[in-house]
């Protein structure tokens, strides 16, 4: 075993005389023995244990995931000996599978020097759950590991909620204390250079995986921290997944590839936790390889493959209150970076203005996402943006540079079965009058519900013709796009 830290070999003292032992423990050759016996049983215990993306486990019950109260206390008493025993601030130089090896052995030897009865799988539960306190997310990390649950939401260190497949759920899992609970918080923030504290209380920040997190702390949470985790996918959806969980028709789909191939203006609308963010990089997916993609998001989460991206986040001020870069300090800027297309995360600010303006002006196929409850509110949403931000335009003139920047809105809605579709793809016509001209192309209608509650429905063409037929045809994707409507007329 390599040193880390304080020393941890056996031979080295200081071990022994850190735990506190019963008196009568003299460590002879079969303690020695035990503990190279324990060390390789649980070396092997990891690596038949480790996660698999494709494992059936990570749907297992929460309740298997906790340590019972008994097994708790000795993870407690373990942990203490484990700080006193390493310099737990050093481990941030080893990689995970170093620094977990590490903390197995020196498990395995406290385990032995205290006389502690755990069997081979007890004794995995406490290697397991010390490393995840130590190098994830303590008590949440089991949670980040299963496939099908989405969001995470920490009300305080003693309830915990899930969202599963589209259903929420109190969870038997908690914090030891409310004190865990923020020293988790401090560690997600600071790997990407934020902070959380009384005079900095909300914080908007992500995973090394892409997930995206919201952490409110006292004196805000009058119960202590409150932490909010949106989970991301491991592998990025397409629109055929879409169309295989039953979100889109394969009709509606081949019109979306098509609106998102031939770089007409986007606007993603939908409620919190619709899945707006998924579409949106759906929709990323038909972005010819040549074009130069700039994003701009709050917490990074978009996952584009394309190869020329420039990937853009906004800065919270400092302590002392400067410093901040905000959304549309970033658009701005993303016009001076010679970009094909710009793609904001979320749009809920001033920065409408701007993306508008870069839609207006030559960078055909932006996208943003906005909070909206359909295509008609989100248009108003955007012009509330813009005259909050100061603009003193009259409202003719942000119409007509909201109608003639915006091209397609596709709104993606949450039902109260808990699925999620996109319930319209809506055209933005024009003017009429003071009124901005909208039809729709596709939407979803709800015809029953089965025994079950779930809303059985399917996605309806208009028989519109799209006005964006002439650009598909510039593009080569009239065939396309044909085929996409005729099978729906049929």
């Amino acid at each position: 075993m390599k040193p880390f830290g304080k020393k941890t070999a056996l031979d080295d003292v200081s071990l022994q005389e850190k735990v506190t032992a019963p008196s009568s423990v003299i460590l002879n050759e079969e303690d020695i023995n035990k503990i190279a016996t324990l060390k390789d049983s649980n070396k092997n215990v990891k690596r038949e244990t480790k996660p698999s993306d494709n494992s059936s486990e990570n749907n297992t019950d929460l309740n298997g995931l906790l340590l019972d109260t008994k097994l708790q206390e000795t993870k407690i008493l373990i942990f203490n000996d484990l700080i006193d025993a390493v310099e737990l601030s050093q481990l941030t130089n080893m990689v995970d599978e170093e620094v977990r090896d590490e903390i197995s052995d020196v498990v395995s030897e406290i385990i032995v020097m205290r006389q502690l009865i755990l069997s081979a799988s007890e004794q995995r539960q406490v290697i397991e759950s010390i490393c995840d306190d130590v190098l994830g997310l303590g008590p949440l990390e089991p949670l980040m590991n299963q496939d099908d649950i989405s969001d995470i939401m920490v009300n305080h260190s003693g309830k915990i909620y899930i969202e599963r497949n589209g259903k929420i759920e109190l969870t038997e899992i908690t914090f030891r204390d409310n004190a865990q609970l923020m020293n988790i918080c401090q560690r997600i923030v600071t790997a990407v250079g934020r902070r959380v504290d009384e005079a900095s209380p909300i914080c908007d920040a992500r995973l090394m995986d892409g997930s995206r997190v919201n952490v409110i702390a006292r004196p805000l949470a009058i119960d202590g921290a409150a932490l909010t985790i949106r989970k991301f996918q491991k592998q990025k959806l397409t629109l055929d997944d879409l169309v295989f969980y039953g979100s889109v028709s394969k009709q509606c789909a081949q019109l979306l590839e098509v609106i998102g191939a031939c770089r007409l203006n986007i606007l993603v609308s939908g409620g919190t936790g619709s899945g707006k963010t998924t579409l949106l990089n759906c929709l990323t997916n038909y972005i010819d390889t040549g074009e130069r993609v700039i994003t701009c998001e709050d917490a990074a989460e978009l996952q584009l493959k394309n190869p020329h991206v420039v990937r853009l986040e906004t800065r919270p001020p400092n302590i002392e209150g400067s410093g901040e870069i905000t959304m549309r300090d970033l658009v701005k800027n993303c016009l001076r970076m010679r970009p094909d297309r710009i793609i904001v995360g979320e749009v809920r600010g001033s920065e409408a203005f701007d993306l508008l303006q870069a839609m207006n002006t030559g960078h055909d196929g932006s996208m943003g996402t906005v909070h909206a409850n359909n295509p008609r509110e989100s248009i108003s949403r955007i012009e509330n943006m813009i005259a909050m931000g100061g603009f003193n335009l009259p409202s003719r003139i942000l119409r007509e540079q909201i109608s003639s920047a915006v091209n397609i809105i596709v709104q993606a809605t949450r039902l109260r079965d808990g699925s999620r579709k996109i319930t319209h793809v809506t055209e933005v016509i024009g003017m009429e009058e003071d009124i901005i001209t909208l039809q729709d192309l596709f939407t979803f209608e709800i015809e029953r519900e089965d025994e079950n509650g779930k809303l059985i429905g399917k996605h309806v063409y208009s028989g519109l013709r799209p006005s964006f037929w002439d650009k598909a045809r510039y593009f080569g994707l009239e065939s396309k796009l044909n085929n996409a409507i005729n099978i729906s007329q049929n």
